[in-house]
């Protein structure tokens, strides 16, 4: 297992990832019972201590991801005194103070993404065209993850600015790939019902998950026909209300991107269409790697059917969204509580044999996974509770075991058997 910290990790990762760290370099101390006894208690006091570091941060600001709020320039320059106005203000729009990266997302998005958008329309140039379409893409990770937090939690500004809250993802959700409202029937309304269950739609447990094959008809069956599957998993549950709106959403966004397309092809090949590929590729791709891996004795746990990543893209420029398995736990988890709850359920994850790795995102995650890799995944593997004894290739064989297909019959045994299956967690 490699053996370096990323010194880049968000504050709140590197004292969870250096507990576990400890976790694993006592664990391989020889040692009789009394050693065993002691490293029991000098475990459950180091926990104590993380999880009171972790305390100390949960109310510290954070106004960008790339810099945490200690090495933000606050001085009584100009510099400083204008970034110490705005984190006040800011703190006072946000519906949770210490969410003012939110706004300052939105406001980055709204006064980039859209003039170049509208500008493109106005005076198009391949040039520009091909410059906008690298700005959303560099912008498409985060911008995702804000909307995550958004339609999980019903907005993110605070309520005397509802009307804000409301306008700008509907401006902002076209330019950036998504179409209006689909993403939250299908990622609230669809998938944390199902859970990657054999009724979700973007399930993996029906694929082969190291299969390149599988992968391409994964991705292939969403692009070509959540639209019409989508309403159609509605109107099996009896949900007919999401059905006709989730529907009239999709179809009213691709229209519109139909009618722009008359008006000015290049440009809304820049600005929506190729946005609109590239996003739903990427969720796709995200997607599979964060349930690549589904454990064969008890799918239908959230501990064994979903990872955790301590790594730099996805907690520090995508709001904490390593944290899939906390989330799962709890969709309406806020995002900066994710590593105290698990130091606070620590003795959960490791009876639920959950699995964590670092130095890897969920886009690569997938990648090493279609290669087979999996002698490199369990290098970046963080061992617990009995995976710390299992020597490298045993860590290689565990993980490959998890991307086995399942048969119709393992489905109807371990989803909806007697006693075969696996319990919800």
């Amino acid at each position: 297992m490699n053996e370096g910290v990323d010194p880049y990790l968000r504050e709140s990762d590197l004292l969870v990832l250096r507990n576990l760290l400890r976790d694993i370099e006592l664990s391989s101390r020889p040692g009789g019972t009394d050693q065993a006894q002691g490293n029991d208690l000098f475990l459950e006091h180091d926990d104590g201590i993380t999880i009171k570091n972790l305390a100390a941060l949960k109310d510290e600001p954070v106004l960008f991801c790339t810099w945490d709020y200690k090495d933000l320039p606050f001085s009584k320059q100009l510099p400083g005194l204008l970034l110490s106005r705005y984190n006040r203000l800011a703190q006072t729009i946000v519906r949770h103070r210490v969410d003012v990266v939110f706004l300052t997302h939105i406001i980055l998005y709204m006064s980039t993404s859209l003039p170049s958008a509208l500008w493109l329309f106005y005076d198009f140039s391949w040039i520009h065209g091909i410059l906008h379409v690298i700005m959303q893409v560099y912008y498409m990770g985060s911008f995702t993850l804000l909307l995550h937090n958004c339609i999980h939690h019903n907005g993110l500004l605070a309520p005397r600015y509802r009307t804000i809250d409301r306008i700008w993802p509907y401006i902002l959700k076209p330019l950036m790939g998504h179409t209006w409202n689909s993403y939250y029937y299908h990622h609230v309304k669809h998938h944390h019902v199902e859970n990657n269950g054999p009724d979700d739609l973007s399930s993996t447990i029906r694929y082969q998950r190291d299969s390149f094959k599988h992968f391409c008809l994964y991705v292939g069956r969403f692009l070509l026909f959540i639209w019409i599957e989508l309403p159609l998993y509605f109107l099996r549950k009896g949900k007919t209300d999401l059905a006709i709106k989730s529907f009239l959403w999709e179809t009213s966004s691709i229209t519109l991107i139909y009618l722009l397309a008359q008006l000015n092809f290049n440009a809304a090949l820049c600005t929506l269409i190729l946005p609109f590929c590239l996003t739903r590729i990427g969720l796709m791709v995200g997607n599979f790697g964060q349930h690549a891996l589904v454990d064969d004795i008890d799918p239908k746990s959230d501990f064994r059917s979903s990872i955790t990543l301590i790594d730099v893209p996805s907690n520090r420029f995508c709001f904490n969204d390593g944290w899939h398995t906390s989330h799962h736990l709890n969709p309406l988890r806020h995002w900066r509580d994710h590593p105290a709850a698990f130091m606070k359920s620590k003795k959960s994850y490791l009876e639920g044999k959950a699995l964590f790795f670092r130095n890897i995102d969920y886009l690569m995650m997938t990648y090493r996974i279609l290669r087979k890799d999996y002698l490199y995944l369990a290098d970046c593997m963080i061992p617990i509770g009995d995976q710390i004894n299992l020597t490298r290739q045993e860590r290689a064989d565990l993980l490959r075991s998890k991307t086995k297909r399942f048969t119709e019959e393992e489905i109807r045994l371990k989803f909806y058997g007697d006693g075969n299956g696996g319990t919800v967690h």
